[in-house]
């Protein structure tokens, strides 16, 4: 089993941001972390759950007291046998960590660290509404090195306001150099209700219309044109070439890990491992069971099983998911696995899909493994969607 933490508290919320996150006081705060605790000791342990991995996300969960984290990894140990070699990760921002505040944690287990950086370049990280610079993340990483922490990864965003090849290929490179041992490399999606959806839908909506890239250049300004599809995609593909070069492995889709370091937590989310999530709208997943917590936080605070909603996942549900999650790896899904876990071929099941996308090129099979290709990747969305039931 895994566990999922979260923590829904930020600084400021970026720009694109749609996550459940946002700004508290002190007080909330607190609070939320007494029912944090709670909902964890409350989780059914007679007899103990073993934990291969925790994941506490957010939010920025670094921006709490270093002895409210501590707190949290008490309560996990309290109610889960974590293995010896459990991964324990933490998503910290750049400017929230202090070198006792990486003490405590590497002293509570913690040691995994994934730092939201997004780029490189600081005009790109105001475009975003980060509350940080380069130079104030290339300080928190060296403290992290400093306090002993020996898996580290950095999130870079390409598509943004502005960016171009050059600037993306500037971001991958100068992370790279500083060596962590993961890079997470997502493409900006632009979520309804968000300001910086808000902001760029009238290009959207212009290119909806079938307006020329010279005209749409010369009625938005340089500062916050998006990259187009065809940029994006070359964007796309620099960065599994760059970042081989530094010893990175792609092993999903935006995700590349030096040997021996990809997020086992997010594997064992693409090949099926039951977690239990807890905090504000926090999901879990066991076998054909999922639900999910609350959004509402005083309904939380309250109780946390307040407001749970829960879904039974059929045959149909649970096969597409090993299929569609299994696509996300770059070494796709088992035959042999499909057949082992759903006691029928997949072929009987999937066969015209995938004898369709093979014949595009977006599919391919090798070693009794179905994955995409790597033209299949840029339309994975697409491809994807035909396995739904």
């Amino acid at each position: 089993m895994e566990v999922y933490i979260h923590i829904p508290f930020c600084v400021r919320k970026c720009a694109y941001c749609d996550f459940l996150s946002f700004a508290a006081d002190d007080e909330l705060k607190s609070r939320y972390m007494d029912a944090l605790v709670t909902e964890i000791r409350d989780f059914p342990h007679d007899p103990p759950v073993s934990a291969e991995s925790v994941y506490i996300g957010g939010g920025t969960p670094s921006i709490l007291p270093a002895e409210q984290i501590a707190g949290i990894m008490d309560a996990v140990r309290e109610v889960f046998i974590l293995d010896a070699d459990a991964e324990i990760s933490m998503e910290a921002n750049p400017g929230t960590v202090t070198e006792e505040k990486l003490r405590v944690y590497r002293d509570s287990g913690i040691n995994r660290l994934s730092f939201g950086c997004q780029s490189a370049d600081d005009e790109e990280l105001k475009a975003l509404g980060r509350i940080h610079t380069w130079e104030q993340f290339t300080e928190s990483f060296a403290l992290a090195r400093k306090a002993g922490f020996t898996n580290l990864n950095i999130d870079l965003m390409s598509g943004l306001p502005g960016q171009t090849e050059a600037s993306w290929e500037k971001s991958l490179r100068s992370a790279a150099a500083l060596s962590p041992e993961h890079i997470s490399a997502y493409s900006l999606i632009l979520e309804k209700g968000t300001p910086m959806y808000d902001r760029y839908d009238a290009q959207a909506a212009l290119l909806e219309k079938g307006i020329s890239e010279a005209e749409l250049r010369k009625k938005i300004s340089a500062d916050r044109y998006l990259p187009d599809e065809e940029t994006e995609r070359r964007m796309y593909d620099r960065t599994a070439e760059i970042l081989s070069e530094y010893g990175f492995r792609q092993y999903e889709i935006s995700n590349y890990a030096k040997e021996g370091y990809a997020c086992r937590h997010n594997i064992g989310y693409w090949t099926g491992v039951p977690y239990v999530g807890v905090g504000l709208g926090a999901s879990s997943y066991m076998k054909t069971t999922r639900y999910r917590n609350t959004s509402d936080m005083a309904l939380y605070l309250r109780d946390s099983s307040l407001g749970r909603k829960w879904e039974s996942l059929n045959e149909k549900d649970l096969m597409a998911e090993f299929v569609i999650l299994g696509l996300r790896m770059t070494e796709g899904f088992s035959r042999g696995e499909f057949l082992h876990r759903f006691g029928r071929d997949i072929d009987r099941v999937y066969g015209s899909v995938i004898d369709r996308y093979v014949k595009l090129g977006l599919l391919e099979e090798k070693n009794g493994r179905i994955r995409l290709t790597r033209q299949g990747i840029s339309v994975s969305n697409t491809v994807m969607e035909d396995f739904l039931p």
